[in-house]
């Protein structure tokens, strides 16, 4: 039987926890009421939790008019290649810094955390004179390079790294495997949970990246969804129930991917943390 302190300690959490919930979830409820009322019911002087008159004429007109379709491709192709990109200079970087032994290692690892000091904000105007001076503006390259160096991956790959025996990698070597051999065929199959972890939450800071995209895009066709929504002003007028359907589709397929995939993350997590799940 629990002791009375620590059942009123469970009350406690419980019940902050499902505080937290639910202004978490009430924006999104919200929105999803705001998308299925008729467009002049949004702007109604009588206010109402839920619509007087369902539909899904604002879902429609989203996707067809301006250019949604093109803009959730846009932020498939960009989140995608820089969570590709990503993982494999961090995997590969964390597992130099942490196994191999060479001259100025400690000094490039410190290098690498520097970036931790740097908002990406300082970036902005060094990496558009770079991208500028390669041509790469409005281009896909130009949208994902700048965003493909994550030093916090590198730190919590490195991290997990360090804490696998070196007998693993000894033995690799003696069989005569080589660095990247050692690498893909010892220490990514038992950090499987984390590269995941990693790899999800790069993804979605890709997907939902507005600053970047907004620097570097010229044209309405290379737009990202978080990009692309700003024009619904211009596209649509204050439409309110067409901005949030628009909202609501740009923000599905993260969504999705975190829901299958969260057990993962959970477990990368508590495997970086050096708990067990």
């Amino acid at each position: 039987m629990r002791h009375p302190s620590q059942l009123g300690w469970s009350i406690v959490a419980t019940a902050s926890a499902c505080v937290l919930a639910a202004l978490w979830v009430f924006p999104l409820l919200w929105a999803l009421s705001t998308a299925l009322r008729p467009e002049l019911e949004t702007v109604s002087a009588t206010f109402h939790w839920l619509p007087r008159t369902w539909t899904l004429d604002a879902f429609a007109r989203t996707l067809g008019a301006g250019n949604l379709p093109r803009w959730l491709f846009n932020s498939a192709l960009v989140a995608l290649l820089v969570t590709l990109v990503t993982m494999a200079i961090s995997l590969t970087a964390a597992y130099a810094f942490s196994q191999l032994r060479f001259k100025g290692r400690s000094l490039l690892f410190g290098i690498a955390m520097l970036a931790f000091l740097l908002p990406f904000e300082a970036l902005l105007v060094p990496l558009f004179r770079t991208m500028n001076g390669l041509g790469l503006i409005n281009s896909y390259a130009g949208l994902v390079l700048p965003q493909v160096v994550s030093p916090v991956v590198i730190y919590v790959f490195k991290q997990f790294f360090d804490a696998v025996p070196a007998d693993f990698r000894e033995a690799a070597v003696m069989d005569g495997a080589g660095p990247l051999r050692v690498l893909w065929s010892v220490y990514l199959p038992i950090s499987g949970n984390i590269v995941w972890a990693m790899a999800i939450v790069t993804f979605i800071g890709a997907w939902n990246n507005f600053l970047w995209p907004f620097i570097i895009v010229t044209s309405n066709d290379m737009m990202t969804i978080p990009l692309g929504l700003t024009q619904t002003y211009d596209a649509f007028g204050v439409r309110y129930a067409q901005l949030m359907a628009a909202a609501l589709l740009g923000a599905l397929p993260v969504a999705l991917a975190y829901v299958v995939f969260q057990r993962r993350v959970t477990q990368g997590f508590l495997a970086a943390s050096g708990l067990k799940g």
